[in-house]
């Protein structure tokens, strides 16, 4: 049952349904071949597990339906998918992972057992979940996961003294991280990046890409420029005092700045669960010492800088305990490149 668990698992990977989760399903007739297949691709559109169900039609009766993550029970945008499952003839439901959303956890599980259907769960669990943290961590803290991304000499700078940073890496390792933009659902910048790079923050990748992250700006002192590109298509600018550029401007002042917390708060409520963090070494630092980054993807450009540029977050090194632990998830190189992608310890 693991493959076909797996198989629901890859079938959803490469869907955008934020703010609903990633899901995907099988049916399998009781001979066990598959009869149905189903994939969520977004708010209002059918479930997973309901589009399998109609696909597999009278060949789902007496069969199991497998999917990674706890069938709902409630009336949301569309009808609960337990019905459609008792409707259906299933006997029996296998699910990865139980839905953190207290709306369904534990509830559409309680509702098939009381139906009489036998419920395996936790099959593949942790990929299941690690399908779509941004969705996990969104449902049990209100925070979209929050990613760090930068580009850096092998010796740590992300640009030199002059400020310029342009190459630091290769053409490969920025096609991945037009790949990493591409899965997140808004990008993060700070004034600084904005008025010096007037970057377009647009997913740009071979064959093209329909995914249009949202741009989100962190106002600071110095006035924003009104012509920048990413103000061509709806951003969101958080600000500490009033502004006026061709965006949604928020007013959230903070002790030092914009309130960040508040602004990812905000930014959850309106069901954007990922944000990638492309600006400079003040707003990584800044979301770093708030304890509000999940996760890093660092690119290391076969360059040495000889100690002499800009770090990633700015500030000095005192000693080992101001040091943040991390768990290295990942490590591979790209072109010349090395990608190290990793988990912070502490990120709430």
């Amino acid at each position: 049952m693991k493959d076909r668990m797996r198989e629901a698992i890859e079938a959803a990977r490469y869907a955008h349904p934020h703010p609903n989760p990633r899901v995907g399903a099988l049916v399998l007739h009781p001979n066990g071949t598959v009869v149905g297949r189903g994939v969520h691709q977004g708010p209002g559109e059918s479930h997973a597990e309901v589009t399998a169900l109609i696909q597999a039609g009278s060949a789902a009766a007496g069969g199991t339906l497998v999917v990674n993550l706890e069938p709902c029970n409630h009336h949301g945008r569309t009808p609960p998918c337990t019905e459609a499952i008792m409707e259906s003839g299933i006997s029996r439901v296998i699910v990865a992972v139980m839905d953190p959303d207290p709306n369904v956890n534990g509830k559409g599980i309680a509702r098939l057992q009381q139906a009489g259907l036998e419920v395996l769960v936790g099959v593949l669990e942790a990929e299941a979940e690690k399908l779509d943290p941004g969705y996990f961590h969104h449902r049990r803290t209100g925070l979209p996961r929050v990613t760090l991304k930068a580009a850096l000499t092998m010796d740590g700078a992300v640009a030199a003294r002059d400020r310029s940073s342009r190459w630091i890496t290769s053409p490969e390792a920025r096609r991945d991280g037009h790949e990493l933009r591409a899965e997140a659902d808004a990008v993060m910048i700070g004034a600084g990046t904005l008025i010096s790079d007037n970057p377009a923050l647009t997913v740009r990748l071979e064959g093209g890409s329909d995914r249009r992250p949202i741009p989100v700006v962190i106002g600071g002192n110095r006035p924003l420029p009104p012509d920048a590109r990413l103000f061509e298509r709806p951003a969101i600018v958080f600000s500490p005092r009033p502004c006026e550029v061709a965006a949604e401007v928020i007013v959230l002042p903070g002790r030092a700045g914009v309130d960040l917390e508040k602004a990812l708060v905000m930014l959850g409520e309106r069901g954007i669960l990922d944000v990638l963090v492309e600006g400079g070494p003040s707003l990584a630092r800044s979301l770093l010492d708030g304890g509000l980054v999940q996760r890093g993807v660092f690119y290391y450009g076969a360059k040495l800088a000889g100690g002499a540029g800009l770090g990633p977050f700015g500030g000095r090194f005192e000693s080992l305990g101001d040091a943040t632990e991390l768990q290295v998830e990942d490590v591979r190189r790209v072109g010349a490149d090395v990608r190290v992608e990793f988990l912070v310890e502490g990120g709430s």
